[in-house]
């Protein structure tokens, strides 16, 4: 008999893929999964469809269902009371418009006296200038001559005698062309309802068996995925449900106002058409109008029409929709468009309406599966790019005004210190990076540098807007001086010392890009009230250092995006401080992207007043009030000791004899003989 610890040793033994069930995977390239999918959902059209409608619904019902099983409803009854609701409302709403457009369809003749008005009253108001005239008689020449080179092209036959075709069509071909047509519908709509109740019965079970064959290795990945796309879907459908009822509501009243007849018709396709992205709406608005021009005897109920369609439309777009759901199916305006495209050829009309639903379930698979990653990036509308990564990419192709766009997007809820600590200065590391690697070109180079400083010109009326910001702050903080707020919290910006009367340099350490690192730290200080100038890397060549205009300044930043320049560093500390005694040397060394900070640029190791990694850390050590420390001397080297070659008497080599303690003993050297007269 087997023991438990027999069993123990024999799981553990076995392979991974043994042990959980699982075969070897082969792994398929997405374009390959992308056509068979499709085709899968091409050909499986007639089966698909009814379940992808009946899903759908599900998602939209079970919050409802939910709803009445915690007020202690059965669930068998929750769900019967859920569905016949559901589906009743639905009935309702489909006899109401077969009836409105069976009424329109018996009223048309009657509105063909106002379209024949109307379009007297085109021609007469075009009677003057001539125009409708040559418009319709340059239409009918060039209609002749078409006619006229179709029968010259012809060659003269016989006439064709003409041929009646009588079909003898038996009961059961009348049935298939007539009945069968007219049943599709109805079967269709009972199959989703089946299809509805048991998924809603049955829904805790197909969970569970959907993880098990998806992701049993994952519970977590898989549970999360289910929830967002049960989110995402449900949510979307009742508030787009929401959103249509509250746009139709009006616009039924309004025509109904208006004298256009069939009222309801219009504000229930309305609701439904507004299901279809972008082009619903349009074809909801056009149908009415159409039929008021036929209407009305004049112009202004079609421009009341209008009206009222347009505002509706603002409101909705501009204010329902943003404050009912926003961005809550997670997609794009170009997936979604591209989405509708996809679904109405694959499926038809039904594909259109469904095409948003199915997309969101689309996205939330590549958010959770590795495999389909690619669909989260192409449909989401989530950020791919990291913002810094996003900047350097802009920059790089010479495009700063739409960096600088970004930039004030950004700066809507932050400081120019927090984008350029955050965002600009790691996109600079990364072209500094990206140059040590020599993957960037000369040309490639200068132009991102000069990208990076137009960017920092284009902030610079944010910059003065920041400066009377902090004027008016210190006047305030003047007149409430001692007074305590009541949080305790200071919103009046970054917590960064008052520069007024302080006079400092900014320098570019070794190439174009510190030049642009120099200019945000220079932006910063003259935000913060001192006096600041910059100057460009060239400033530390030997024909240009003794240029460098220091005047009153008591401090200099020197910035290097290559942390490796230790020794360049070093030399520019002395330098400036020989040029003047008393001034502080500070480097600004940012962090790799990785956060880590490559080479030993230090203060020891420089001889700086300080060292930093970023600008308001620069700001604050640059702005304190300390002394500059002295120049100290660079340590000595040791003299490196030769050892001298043997020296020959007498033609013989000297050799040493080893000592008594284990050392080498030197052979003394003969004394000198002095020569004799």
């Amino acid at each position: 008999m087997t023991t438990n610890s027999e069993i123990r040793r024999e799981a553990a033994a076995a392979p991974p893929e043994a042990a959980n069930g699982d075969l070897t995977r082969i792994a398929v390239p997405p374009v390959v999964t992308i056509v068979g999918v499709t085709a899968i959902l091409y050909l499986g059209k007639d089966v698909l469809l009814p379940l992808a409608i009946a899903i759908l619904l599900t998602f939209a019902l079970a919050p409802i269902v939910s709803a009445l099983r915690k007020m202690a409803v059965p669930k068998v009854v929750a769900v019967t009371l859920t569905v016949l609701s559901a589906f009743i409302v639905i009935a309702c709403f489909a006899f109401l418009v077969a009836s409105q457009v069976s009424n329109l369809a018996q009223n048309i003749p009657t509105y063909q006296t106002n379209v024949v008005e109307k379009i007297r009253s085109l021609k007469e108001l075009g009677a003057g200038g001539g125009l409708i005239e040559r418009l319709t008689g340059a239409a009918e020449r060039v209609g002749q001559e078409l006619q006229a080179g179709t029968q010259s092209a012809e060659t003269p036959e016989q006439k064709p005698l003409p041929v009646e075709i009588v079909s003898h069509q038996s009961p059961l071909d009348i049935l298939n062309n007539i009945v069968v047509p007219l049943i599709s519908p109805f079967s269709m709509a009972g199959l989703v309802i089946v299809v509805v109740v048991f998924m809603l019965l049955e829904r805790e079970d197909l969970r569970d068996r959907f993880i098990r064959l998806v992701g049993y290795g994952d519970l977590h990945k898989t549970t999360e995925a289910l929830q967002d796309a049960g989110k995402r879907v449900g949510r979307y459908l009742l508030m787009q449900l929401v959103i249509n009822t509250i746009y139709a509501v009006p616009i039924t009243a309004g025509l109904w106002l208006l004298g256009i007849p069939n009222a309801l018709l219009w504000g229930g396709l309305t609701l439904v058409l507004r299901f279809v992205p972008y082009i619903g709406p349009a074809i909801g608005m056009l149908m009415p109008l159409l039929l008021t021009l036929a209407v009305s005897p004049g112009w202004a109920p079609l421009l009341w029409t209008a009206a009222l369609f347009i505002a509706m439309e603002l409101i909705s777009n501009n204010v329902l929709e943003p404050w009912l759901y926003g961005s809550e199916t997670g997609l794009s305006p170009l997936a979604i468009i591209v989405a509708a495209i996809f679904w109405a050829w694959l499926w038809g009309p039904l594909g259109l309406v469904l095409s948003t639903p199915l997309t969101v379930c689309l996205v939330v698979l590549g958010r959770h599966v590795s495999q389909f990653e690619f669909l989260g990036v192409l449909l989401g509308n989530e950020p791919v790019l990291e913002p810094h990564a996003r900047v350097y990419q802009r920059l790089l192709a010479g495009d700063p005004y739409e960096a600088a766009d970004y930039a004030e997007d950004y700066l809507e809820d932050e400081y120019l210190v927090d984008f350029y600590d955050e965002v600009a200065l790691p996109a600079l590391v990364l072209g500094e990076v990206d140059r040590q690697r020599g993957v960037m070109t000369h040309e490639q180079r200068v132009r991102f540098a000069t990208a990076a400083g137009t960017l920092v010109q284009e902030l610079a009326d944010l910059a003065e807007d920041e400066v009377e910001e902090n004027g008016a702050d210190d006047e305030a903080g003047k007149n409430e001086a001692g007074a305590d707020t009541e949080d305790g919290e200071d919103d009046a910006g970054p917590d960064l010392p008052d520069g007024e009367g302080r006079s400092l340099v900014c320098i570019g350490g070794r190439g174009e890009i510190d030049d642009a690192a120099a200019a945000m730290v220079a932006q910063v200080l003259e935000i913060q009230g001192a006096e600041t100038a910059i100057a460009g890397y060239q400033t530390f060549e030997p024909e240009r250092f003794g240029a460098l205009a220091l005047g009153e300044a008591d401090t200099v930043v020197v910035t290097y995006l290559n942390a490796a320049s230790l020794a360049q560093a070093r030399h520019a500390v002395r330098r400036l401080k020989r040029r003047k005694a008393k001034l502080r040397v500070g480097l600004l060394v940012p962090m790799e992207a990785d956060g880590n900070r490559r080479g030993s640029i230090t203060e020891d190791g420089t001889g700086a007043d300080f060292v930093t990694t970023t600008i308001a850390e620069t700001v604050r050590r640059a702005l304190a009030q300390e002394s500059a420390k002295p120049l100290k001397a660079l340590p000595k080297r040791r003299p490196v000791r030769r050892r001298r070659p043997a020296k020959a008497v007498s033609g013989k080599q000297e050799t040493a004899k080893p000592a008594a303690n284990g050392r080498t003993a030197r052979k003394p050297a003969p004394a000198r003989q002095t020569q004799k007269a």
